[in-house]
């Protein structure tokens, strides 16, 4: 979310709002997991602890049954990158180093077309998310691969990096 925001070259203040919102968009989802639910009860929650409209109202249009229409750019990169970060997570872990630096859109590309593999992935969210930013599907899976190369270790996708052993030294 942060990525898209500077790559529209937005203020470092809307990077952070957009970083955020990436954040808190599913928090609810292990609780209320269903439709009639989610982001329903999260947004509530939100909203009762004083979240500014904004952030609100991408949470509610990142799930399409809820009737709330795409409008703002946060809007469009929080659809966009919602379901392709969890198809680049899952792609990312099955790799044999489980880093991120060894993916590419063709990887991703090819566990797309595989619909047994992150079944739960919308694998049409992730098409209209990219055509919604006007920008081709491999074009937006390779921008978001970089962006999250960018903090792997946070995102615990830097791979299986070698530990030393502790020595009394």
């Amino acid at each position: 979310m942060r990525a898209y925001a500077k790559k529209f070259a937005l203020p470092e203040e809307e990077a952070e709002t957009f970083g955020i919102t990436g954040l808190l968009h599913d928090f609810d989802y292990e609780r209320y997991p269903t439709p009639e639910e989610h982001p329903l009860v999260g947004n509530k929650i939100m909203r009762d602890r004083g979240y500014p409209e904004d952030i609100l109202r991408a949470i509610l249009s990142h799930a399409d049954y809820s009737g709330v229409k795409r409008e703002s750019i946060m809007e469009k990169v929080l659809y966009a990158c919602d379901e392709l970060s969890g198809l680049i997570t899952a792609a990312t872990l099955v790799k044999p180093s489980k880093s991120i630096t060894d993916l590419d859109a063709g990887s991703v590309r090819r566990k797309m077309k595989d619909k047994a593999f992150a079944r739960s992935v919308n694998r049409d969210d992730i098409i209209n998310g990219a055509a919604d930013l006007g920008v081709s599907l491999d074009e937006h899976i390779t921008f978001c691969i970089e962006a999250m190369k960018g903090i792997a270790g946070e995102l615990g996708l830097a791979g299986n990096q070698e530990q030393k052993p502790l020595t009394a030294d």
